[in-house]
């Protein structure tokens, strides 16, 4: 009979630890090398033609070239990413199954629901980070407002909820950002919760609605052709196509968390795979052949080039930072 590691001489035990190692190694250098045999899977939670869609099909198709595997787009919208992520929790960690997830549906879905049906930190592996800015506050361009200051303004002179606003899901980056700006300013204005980004932009240029906090990629040439007005940019700097619009810092509200997207796995993805997908999607960030698109998509020049280990790290920084903003704010996701 096998003796249990713990009643071994130590230098046993150190050999034998050894052994185990070399065998991970081993183990996950074999799967490196048969990898990838057929097509990936990157779940997306959010419809197509979302900015989140848009950017996940760009890094999804340079992946799939360079693997020489499609990586096969999978449209998953609803409850703020809470069914992508669960759907990618579900899956076995075998390298074939990944999804592009974003800050609002990941870390701030933690920090507003602690019980999730998955757990960020201990169910997600972080793979690699995309990108690090904001989102934008618009208007329909008939609305009395330039600027956060004047929107302020207009909001408060009609009291007793006169305004709606839309967001893409209650706990959506866009929730929490108007309900945080609310608290801050003193806003009377009611959330309209939608399914999807494309939703919102019908029914602000139909008339139905007239303020929305949306995503910083499909709303850029909306707003470049006035369709929409930019109000606010809740990043710490500004973005490189509307280098114009200011961000909630410079115009008197102070707001330094920056929102990203990234691609996790499942728990058990084996690590010369995650450390594969790293690379190459860090090599897609300053490709030159991409960079009119990735301008395109407001994705800025120098957006962070993380390891797998320092995407982690962010993650569990950012879920910090957002529990504090739930916490001191008294956000509740109520609708």
């Amino acid at each position: 009979m096998t003796k249990p590691l713990h009643t071994l001489p130590r230098r046993r035990q150190l050999l034998a630890g050894l052994a185990g190692a070399a065998l991970c190694a081993a183990t996950g250098a074999r799967a490196q090398a048969g990898w990838p045999s057929r097509p990936i899977r990157m779940i997306v939670p959010s419809a197509p033609g979302s900015g989140a869609d848009m950017l996940c099909r760009l890094f999804s198709d340079w992946l799939g070239q360079v693997l020489g595997q499609p990586v096969v787009v999978d449209n998953r919208p609803g409850a703020n990413g809470i069914l992508a992520g669960e759907q990618l929790v579900r899956q076995p960690g075998d390298g074939y199954n990944f999804a592009w997830m974003s800050s609002s549906s990941t870390v701030i879905n933690q920090a507003l629901q602690p019980r999730l049906p998955f757990d960020v930190i201990a169910d997600m592996v972080p793979v690699v980070q995309v990108g690090a800015g904001g989102i934008h506050l618009v208007t329909a361009p008939e609305f009395p407002a330039q600027n956060l200051q004047e929107f302020v303004a207009a909001v408060k002179a009609r009291p007793g909820g006169h305004y709606n606003y839309a967001s893409w899901g209650v706990g959506s980056t866009g929730h929490l950002m108007m309900e945080w700006l609310k608290a801050q300013a003193g806003l009377d204005i009611r959330h309209v919760p939608y399914k999807t980004v494309p939703q919102i932009y019908q029914d602000l240029q139909g008339g139905n609605i007239q303020i929305a906090w949306v995503d910083a990629s499909s709303s850029v040439p909306l707003v470049k052709s006035g369709k929409l007005r930019g109000i606010a940019l809740s990043a710490s700097r500004r973005s490189p196509q509307l280098p114009e619009l200011a961000t909630l810092t410079q115009q008197g509200y102070r707001f330094e968390a920056d929102a990203w997207y990234g691609v996790f796995a499942p728990r058990g993805t084996p690590a010369p795979i995650v450390a594969a997908v790293n690379r190459h999607i860090r090599a897609a960030l300053v490709a030159p052949e991409l960079e009119a698109r990735r301008l395109a998509l407001n994705l800025s020049h120098d957006t962070p080039q993380r390891s797998p280990e320092e995407f982690a790290q962010t993650v569990r920084q950012d879920l910090t930072v957002w529990q504090g903003i739930v916490r001191d704010n008294n956000i509740r996701i109520d609708g």
